[in-house]
């Protein structure tokens, strides 16, 4: 039993990719359009375009993290 539980577990590193990913996608899927939407219904364009540069910049990080948990993946 012991070698089944082995095999499964997960490195930290590992884990720590798949929090992040997490993280990231909860932002980008349920936080961010709103900060958006809600600065569109206040007339704040400055802040429009900090929402979208930073749902950009968070885009390319969950493109990275998976990436990285497919290397990861192929490691275990």
């Amino acid at each position: 039993m012991s070698n089944n539980s082995e095999s499964t577990k997960l490195k930290n590193s590992t884990y720590n990719v798949l929090s992040a990913l997490g993280k990231e996608a909860d932002f980008l899927y349920s936080t961010v359009n709103k900060f958006i939407q809600d600065a569109q219904n206040d007339g704040n364009t400055k802040l429009v375009e900090l929402w979208n540069e930073i749902k950009q910049d968070k885009q390319r990080h969950l493109a990275k993290l998976i990436e990285c948990l497919k290397e990861e993946a192929k490691n275990e």
